[in-house]
């Protein structure tokens, strides 16, 4: 039976989404870029956190959108590794999607200085639906600048960063403030620090519970989460729970258990992310359905092959003999032949043209598959025709594909301009549009 006197609750704002009753995909480095994310959406997530972004990685970066499959880029030169040589080429700092990540997408942002918080949250927060502090990553990457769990050894300066970012980002852009943090090696240590938390205006509380020395292989510790959960119910804030989460259903019966609002999955998001399903849903999908789905993301995405490489290490298993062989992929065109999934393969070998891999040796097949510089040369060049293609010719550039789209200059759109830029791309389309391909600005 109800309460008489509801408990109160922070409001939502209107571009923002709450976080009761939500099933949700963790944030991972790594693991969390854009297309593990749309598969996780895919299969049955409620929201996705992207992986952990720091501030100053994403202040004076440009937004630009992708011409072939309309997907929001923020991307800077590199720093090119101190060589006295400048880089030519940007990278993608972040990807976003706008149609099917809208209302969806939690920004995770690595920082300890609310003034450098405001900044890089400005530069994303017309499109995204939240951002979330991490207080909680217990990585030297993260901890030795300050960030990540070594905010929880300092409390004014994680309180004074969401307070930062509730007054000069989620106010006027009409979003949601969250952090995540760490179990405390004291429950009324951890009882003191989520009390204060709660009082700063966010709108969810994320608990990993495990504190900052333990290892992912131990076990998560749940004791604490009743009066985690009473503290944030009182002050109005939603309370998610993160650790051993396995699948939809395990969160749900979790979230029950514990008197939680909301449960995140993570590891087993990254092994298989068909864990959002529930048993009633099939459950786990076999995993060649999930890596060929995977695929067909990254192409959407034209995703970095480095980072497609890594989770496809991670979606294979690993006694499988497509495990080794996908380890010798050196573009997308060599991964579709390896795991014989045709049907992406045309895609494939343009996504590989316009990210510059069609270079890059092919593994040989029972068609003698040839690099595509020495088909070329067959092709343009008689005499290597008859030699079999092992004469030299002269050095050609590669095709200009370099993927930019339109360049905002100012990348911190005005707060009140409508933040949310609607599109009428489908980019439920398992192949590239041609006409788009052709690197016209839309």
């Amino acid at each position: 039976m109800a309460s008489l006197s509801s408990p109160p609750r922070v409001p939502i704002p209107a571009n923002g989404v709450d976080y009761r009753g939500k099933v949700v995909l963790a944030p991972m480095v790594r693991s969390g870029e854009l297309p593990s994310r749309l598969l996780a959406l895919k299969y049955g997530a409620d929201l996705v956190w992207g992986p952990e972004t720091v501030d100053r990685s994403l202040i004076g970066t440009t937004r630009r959108i992708n011409p072939r499959n309309s997907t929001i880029e923020f991307t800077r030169l590199p720093s090119n590794g101190g060589r006295s040589e400048k880089a030519t080429q940007e990278s993608v700092i972040y990807r976003i999607d706008p149609v099917r990540e809208k209302g969806k997408l939690i920004f995770q942002i690595g920082t300890a200085s609310p003034e450098l918080a405001v900044q890089a949250a400005k530069v994303v927060a017309a499109d995204v639906a939240g951002i979330d502090v991490n207080s909680g990553c217990p990585k030297p990457f993260s901890t030795s600048g300050g960030m990540g769990a070594a905010l929880l050894r300092d409390p004014d300066r994680l309180v004074s960063i969401l307070e930062a970012l509730v007054r000069e980002v989620g106010n006027p852009y009409q979003i949601g403030i969250s952090v995540k943090i760490r179990l405390l090696e004291k429950p009324e240590e951890t009882e003191k620090l989520v009390t204060r938390l709660c009082a700063t205006g966010i709108t969810g509380l994320t608990v990993h519970c495990r504190t900052t020395p333990m290892r992912p292989r131990e076990r998560a510790i749940r004791d604490q989460l009743p009066m985690i959960a009473s503290i944030c119910r009182k002050a109005g804030v939603a309370c998610v729970m993160n650790g051993d989460v396995t699948s939809r259903d395990e969160a749900l019966a979790l979230m029950k258990e514990y008197g939680v609002d909301g449960a995140m999955i993570a590891t087993a998001a990254e092994s298989n992310p068909s864990c959002f399903r529930t048993a009633a849903e099939g459950g786990l999908l076999p995993w060649r359905e999930v890596v060929h789905d995977y695929m067909e993301a990254c192409l959407q995405c034209e995703n970095r092959w480095g980072n497609t490489k890594y989770l496809l290490n991670i979606l294979i298993p690993g006694k499988n003999k497509e495990f080794k062989d996908a380890k010798s992929a050196k573009n997308y065109s060599d991964a579709c032949r390896l795991l014989k999934f045709d049907d992406l393969l045309p895609t494939a070998k343009e996504v590989d043209k316009i990210m510059n891999l069609d270079k890059k040796a092919t593994i040989s097949s029972d068609d003698d598959v040839r690099t595509s510089a020495v088909q070329n040369a067959m092709e343009n060049n008689e005499s290597a025709r008859a030699a079999g293609g092992e004469m030299s010719r002269p050095k050609q550039n590669s095709p200009v594909a370099s993927g930019s789209g339109p360049i905002r200059t100012n990348s911190i759109p005005s707060p009140a301009s409508n933040p949310k830029p609607e599109t009428g791309v489908d980019l439920s389309a398992p192949t590239l549009n041609p006409q788009q391909d052709a690197g016209i600005a839309v």
